[in-house]
């Protein structure tokens, strides 16, 4: 493993970072009121948006994971169609989920789903980015001893971290501390979003600290 690897898998997570810093200070010059608790239906649209053409960017100038179809049209078209698809369908899968856990059934439907939206850019986008719209690939990833690069491990953190930080945040919703993050779903959104944030810095300083442990199949 080269050092040289974990530098740009670094820089790609601090660019990551940025964007959700972005996301909260550049609206705020534009926009009278804005803030992540005040106008936090509009924030998880912009956090959204920021992080996805980040993560899009970073895909076509980093490549790290090189197609042999690549320069098929017809391969590009079917790709991007496949991976909008998917995205949806993880949208609407999260928003069942957060159903099902509790969240508002009528109520607060475009939070929800906005939510569902945020935590699908945080760990789907990733995934569509970097392993395509290949469910089989996805499921090497996440199993154990599936990854085949420091990138599908850094994956791997991320995405856990991600879902670990929105499940913490649903603790204080049910507490009478009458906060106004714990409105439905601030704190879980918030939750994701420092997990996400969380892992993108844990992710390249464990590869660092393990590489000389970690080896891969294509290595």
């Amino acid at each position: 493993m080269k050092d040289t690897d974990i530098k740009r898998l670094l820089y790609a997570h601090l660019l990551c970072i940025f964007s959700i810093i972005l996301s909260i200070f550049i609206p705020s010059v534009f926009l009278e009121n804005f803030s992540i608790l005040e106008t936090h239906l509009m924030w998880l649209c912009i956090c959204s948006v920021f992080v996805t053409a980040v993560n899009l960017v970073l895909y076509l100038v980093v490549k790290p994971n090189i197609s042999s179809k690549r320069n098929s049209l017809s391969h590009k078209v079917t790709r991007i169609l496949k991976c909008c698809i998917y995205f949806l369908m993880s949208c609407f899968s999260f928003h069942v989920i957060f159903v099902l856990y509790g969240a508002p059934l009528i109520e607060l439907v475009l939070e929800t789903f906005s939510f569902a939206v945020l935590l699908s850019t945080f760990t789907t986008v990733p995934c569509l980015c970097l392993l395509g719209p290949n469910i089989k690939a996805w499921l090497r990833v996440f199993s154990r001893n599936g990854v085949t690069s420091i990138w599908e491990n850094s994956l791997q953190i991320t995405t856990i971290s991600s879902f670990v930080g929105a499940w913490l945040g649903a603790f204080p919703i049910p507490l009478d501390w009458e906060r106004p993050w714990q409105v439905w779903p601030i704190s879980c959104t918030l939750g994701a979003t420092f997990g996400y944030v969380a892992g993108l810095v844990i992710s390249p300083l464990w590869i660092y600290w393990n590489r000389k442990q970690l080896t891969y199949k294509n290595n």
